[in-house]
């Protein structure tokens, strides 16, 4: 008896009739995908800016991603001014990251007849094709992930956040780039061509998404971009709010901090460790708390009565996170760190600064400071906010706060100063 050998592809997903819908095609395609191409490019952009912004050169305690080698080529000293700089690339990068959910949703659902395309494997070059596929598509689901998870406070990673999305944005981006390059000349003639263009199944200009068995629509190719847009724009909603402020973060209902109100009175604003949280104890910020600052071969050691009989300074400043949210300004109060360096005599043009916290353990619970960030005459070595004492939630005995830096560059609960000594 003579065997039978199939020669197409098996029944299921791998048969282009198997995918009906009448929407697909190169025109959706190309519009979701010429979306992400400007977003996605964005986002990278930003979410470089982010990791500079942490001066992971300056320091190994300010490094998350100490493996980093040549993909820190671009690295650069954060400016203090504007000092509203971080809060809005970080802001920018983290709601444009949410809207553009949908968008990566709907461009994956327009292609996936491809990623069932038989055989699987044509060529050494359709395999190299296919394997870069297999690190956009897996690339743009972990980054949109573990960001999402981020802004959420839900730290559920295998390892450090830092570590992961570092080194999975580059993977992505380099996927990125050779996807564009193949593709981009495809999707600006599927655009020009129309949205009423439908390429017969099977042929070239179909690009393997027309179905050859279509179902009756429901909905125009129009139809479908904007409902996607109405999602975009409904994520826009619920999440800008946690970085714009004011009024608006009532409506950030998607945020981790937003759709309430943090608290009353000078103290009454976001925050993401609690004194609690921490393990600070009432003997780590009472009566014996001391400040140390050591620096060029001499040492001082002031307790929080000295530092407010030292001349007192003002800046209003934000705090802003690597998570999308941050505050409006608010008017800290002060001993300028330039004054603390001059008590070990470097007045002048001070060096860079070792921050240490009584928090024990955890994540910049000593972090580095730039030398521009300590000349920056709004850096200040906070007591007060608003006019009042700072709460323990809030750093009291004393905080660092420095425009334009990371909120976890913003020490809390500070107890040592070592300027100019690098360890």
């Amino acid at each position: 008896m003579e065997s039978v050998v199939p020669t197409g592809p098996p029944p299921g997903p791998s048969r282009p009739e198997f995918w009906r819908s009448p929407l697909r095609g190169p025109w959706l395609t190309a519009v979701f995908g010429l979306v992400l191409l400007v977003g996605v490019t964005v986002l990278f952009v930003t979410g470089l800016l982010s990791y500079a912004a942490y001066n992971p050169d300056l320091a190994a305690v300010n490094d998350q991603t100490p493996d980093k080698g040549w993909l820190g080529f671009y690295l650069f000293s954060w400016p203090t001014s504007p000092y509203w700089l971080y809060r809005l690339t970080q802001g920018v990068h983290v709601v444009l990251g949410v809207v553009l959910v949908p968008v990566l949703l709907a461009k994956l659902w327009s292609v996936i007849p491809k990623l069932f395309a038989w055989p699987p494997v044509r060529s050494p070059g359709h395999a190299l094709e296919r394997l870069s596929l297999l690190l956009l598509v897996g690339g743009a689901g972990f980054e949109f992930v573990t960001g999402i998870l981020n802004i959420q406070l839900h730290y559920i990673f295998p390892g450090s956040f830092y570590v992961l999305h570092f080194f999975g944005a580059w993977v992505f981006i380099g996927a990125f780039v050779v996807h564009v390059t193949l593709r981009l000349p495809r999707a600006l003639r599927a655009v020009r061509a129309g949205h009423a263009a439908r390429p017969a199944a099977g042929s070239e200009e179909a690009a393997g998404l027309v179905s050859p068995r279509p179902a009756e629509p429901t909905i125009s190719r129009r139809g479908a971009v904007g409902l996607v847009g109405l999602g975009s724009l409904a994520l826009f909603a619920v999440t800008a709010g946690q970085s714009v402020g004011g009024w608006w973060r009532r409506t950030a209902l998607f945020a981790p901090h937003g759709g309430r109100e943090p608290g009353s009175g000078p103290n009454g604003f976001q925050i993401n460790k609690t004194a609690g949280s921490v393990g600070i104890r009432a003997s780590d910020v009472g009566p014996a708390w001391r400040l140390t600052v050591r620096g060029a071969g001499r040492q001082t050691v002031l307790t929080r009565e000295a530092l407010l009989a030292m001349p007192q300074h003002e800046a209003a400043l934000p705090i802003a996170c690597v998570e999308g949210w941050s505050t409006p300004d608010q008017l800290w109060s002060g001993v300028r760190l330039v004054d603390l360096a001059a008590l070990v005599g470097l007045d002048g043009d001070p060096p860079d600064v070792r921050v240490e916290s009584v928090q024990r353990g955890g994540p910049f619970s000593v972090a580095a400071l730039r030398d521009n960030q300590v000349r920056d005459h709004r850096s200040l070595l906070a007591v007060r906010v608003n006019g009042a004492d700072l709460s323990h939630d809030h750093g009291y005995p004393a905080r660092v706060i420095v425009p334009g830096a990371p909120g976890v560059l913003n020490t809390k609960w500070v107890t040592r100063l070592t300027f100019g000594e690098r360890p």
